[in-house]
């Protein structure tokens, strides 16, 4: 992993989990439209950061990837740039 302040990290991984959370959730837990508003919200403010900035998350992201446990959230963590739109094509 790079040196990084632990605050990136941290916080990269929260806005996986809740977007992983939005996805993931039945009609009865969260209203699909809100659920999708947020989401994409969430990936308009992503794709907002600078050029620099984009490319430190994503190596947070592919570091996050490669140390997680979980085989879904591992999986999740390796398709959400793509699924975000920070790359335009899907990494293996």
């Amino acid at each position: 992993m790079t040196s990084i302040d632990p605050l990136v990290p941290a916080l990269a991984g929260l806005v996986v989990d809740a977007l992983w959370f939005l996805e993931s959730c039945d009609d009865d837990e969260v209203d699909l439209d809100s659920a999708v508003k947020m989401m994409e919200g969430m990936s308009g403010e992503l794709l907002r950061l600078p050029l620099n900035q984009r490319d430190r998350l994503l190596r947070v992201l592919a570091d996050l990837a490669d140390a997680e446990q979980n085989p879904a959230r591992r999986e999740f963590l390796k398709t959400f740039p793509f699924a975000c739109g920070l790359v335009e094509e899907q990494q293996d």
